[in-house]
């Protein structure tokens, strides 16, 4: 029973436990078997299974239909949770428990989910490693499992839980979804509110989810955000090729995928043109890292004056980087920004959808990086909603996969497309 118990989709999950043919405390201990077997992924800062089936035992007493009944989740470090650990990926924060939940974990709670524990973050979401490690790996090999999302994209990808919660600055969503070979979902930026979560970026920080589906993803935010996310075909489907201006990053594994996803689309009877992004886009990227650093200079204020002898070397550089772009150079990244979503506003006038690279290539080996956002900054900064879709593998087994990206707020059309090309190439990528 377990092993179907757990590979089922979340809105069959929840259906199952809100009808009484699945019970809450069942499933639950199932997934808690999973984590318990993968437990040398490192995945999780917390994981507390007599917690979990209180919650869950709660579910099976309320009855009722619930749209997340009894759905284990994962919630990244970087967001409180009451009565867990939340140390926001540092030392600095080691034993903080909250009061009170993130905005994202009270909804996902009152909708009926299952929190299984939180998931490992990088240190503030930045770029210093953690634990993780992938557990797409070879036997015998060590690959990152990106950042900073590590530990919900790593959980996912071992189906130790079917949701885990991220967030994404530059490329914290997407690129572990890409390196674990998982769906990733970045929606339109401010679907989901970020009140309770420790801010790195405000300007760039998305909410989003990690999922073994589309069909998942798109039904986990819906509910969320009460949007209609529901993939279905869409009739006459008009894809762009839009290989960003960073192509030349993209390696061999890369750039077959690319191909392989193209092809998915032409099999999904999509019409697929090449899309050339205007000179406005130019720059996106040294942009987006601007922003960035300036943003979270001024957002670690306190912690820096009062505890930066706890920041990695590579924090406190990313820090005292951002202190010294001038206001001026702020704004100059951000009017870039504002003229080129209006550029690519225009380009999906004539689009559906676009697609484009998610990483540079496989996983790297170690656990010394957690990989380029090369291919993810100028989504971040732009803010237009994201899916990542595994869809192939390269020279050494690890997954691969392509980005589809739509226009803001049009989350339904992306994911729909996102979904189109899923079905296209196989199916889901799914947990081994």
């Amino acid at each position: 029973m377990n092993q179907s118990v757990t590979d089922l989709p979340v809105r069959e999950l929840a259906r199952g436990i809100s009808d009484g043919s699945l019970s809450a405390v069942e499933v639950t201990a199932a997934f808690i078997q999973r984590i318990e077997a993968a437990a040398s992924v490192r995945a999780w800062l917390s994981f507390e299974p007599e917690a979990a089936l209180r919650q869950a035992r709660a579910v099976d007493a309320g009855g009722g239909a619930r749209p997340l009944a009894g759905v284990p989740i994962g919630v990244k470090d970087l967001m409180d949770t009451a009565g867990l650990p939340t140390a926001y990926g540092s030392p600095i924060y080691a034993g903080h428990v909250p009061r009170r939940d993130a905005a994202c974990v009270a909804r996902s709670r009152q909708l009926g989910a299952v929190v299984m524990g939180k998931t490992v973050t990088t240190e503030f979401a930045a770029f210093e490693p953690g634990p993780t490690c992938n557990p797409r790996s070879p036997d015998g090999m060590v690959h990152t499992p990106g950042g900073s999302s590590s530990g919900s994209a790593a959980a996912v990808a071992a189906g130790m839980v079917p949701l885990g919660l991220g967030t994404q600055t530059a490329g914290s969503i997407v690129r572990p979804a890409a390196f674990c070979g998982v769906v990733g979902y970045k929606p339109t930026l401010g679907a989901v509110s970020g009140v309770g979560i420790k801010a790195f970026a405000p300007s760039l920080d998305t909410v989003g989810v990690l999922a073994r589906r589309v069909d998942d993803a798109a039904y986990f935010i819906g509910a969320l955000c009460r949007w209609a996310l529901d993939p279905r075909p869409i009739e006459g489907l008009r894809v762009g090729i839009c290989r960003t201006p960073y192509w030349d990053c993209a390696d061999g594994d890369a750039r077959r995928v690319f191909e392989d996803g193209i092809r998915g689309f032409e099999q999904a009877g999509a019409r697929v043109v090449e899309v050339v992004l205007s000179p406005a886009c130019a720059g996106l990227n040294d942009a987006q890292v601007t922003i960035m650093r300036y943003e979270a200079a001024a957002a670690f204020q306190a912690e820096a004056q009062t505890d930066a002898a706890g920041f990695s070397p590579s924090f406190a550089q990313l820090l005292e980087q951002g202190a010294a772009i001038t206001g001026e150079a702020y704004a100059q990244a951000r009017r870039l920004a504002d003229k080129a979503r209006v550029e690519l506003a225009r380009v999906f006038e004539s689009v559906d959808a676009l697609i484009a690279p998610s990483t540079p290539g496989e996983a790297p080996q170690g656990l010394e990086s957690t990989g380029d956002p090369v291919f993810n900054r100028m989504w971040s900064l732009l803010g237009n909603p994201c899916i990542h879709l595994p869809i192939g593998t390269g020279s050494t087994g690890m997954p691969v996969g392509v980005t589809v990206a739509g226009a803001l707020h049009e989350d339904a059309r992306a994911l729909s497309a996102a979904w189109m090309l899923e079905q296209a190439t196989g199916g889901p990528g799914g947990a081994r």
